[in-house]
């Protein structure tokens, strides 16, 4: 059984970004890893195994990336008011004033200092496929509280 990814058009295009950018570095990599070896003895050269460590850090990061956009379910998101993947949404926390922005996004590309839930987060799996204005529960491990569907986007 294959299982694919969910993410927004956004996540997966930072995936690519992210790829450019590594098969950018490898040759600078490469050659630092082959002057590391010129040095000599590779029992006691540290630098050629730091340069060796940092290569193989690129070349699973790239392989983890790849696996991650050829197992991607990309999700356009519905203009219809209704809550999925890549709706930007306003709520209100229960027994709070300020209204807080989110984005809902797939598991990957969360990032709560961004803002950005995943959809099968308590709070995510909570608000996906309500509207502005409904009163949703939200079942959370330290306990269940409620938040108010402000706007959808």
């Amino acid at each position: 059984m294959v299982y694919f990814q969910k993410m927004t058009p956004e996540g997966y295009k930072k995936i690519e970004t992210e790829i450019a950018e590594l098969k950018k570095d490898r040759p600078r990599r490469i050659k630092i890893l082959q002057e590391a070896r010129s040095l000599g003895d590779l029992s006691e050269n540290s630098e050629y195994t730091e340069a060796k460590r940092d290569l193989g850090h690129l070349q699973s990061r790239l392989r983890f990336l790849n696996k991650q956009l050829q197992y991607a379910q990309i999700v356009q998101k519905n203009n219809d008011g209704v809550i999925d993947l890549g709706s930007q949404v306003e709520i209100q926390f229960e027994d709070e004033v300020e209204i807080e922005p989110y984005t809902i996004v797939g598991t990957l590309e969360a990032d709560v200092i961004d803002n950005k839930i995943s959809f099968d987060s308590p709070l995510g799996a909570a608000l996906m496929h309500k509207k502005a204005g409904d009163l949703v529960k939200v079942n959370a491990p330290a306990g269940s509280y409620q938040v108010r569907i402000i706007s959808v986007k």
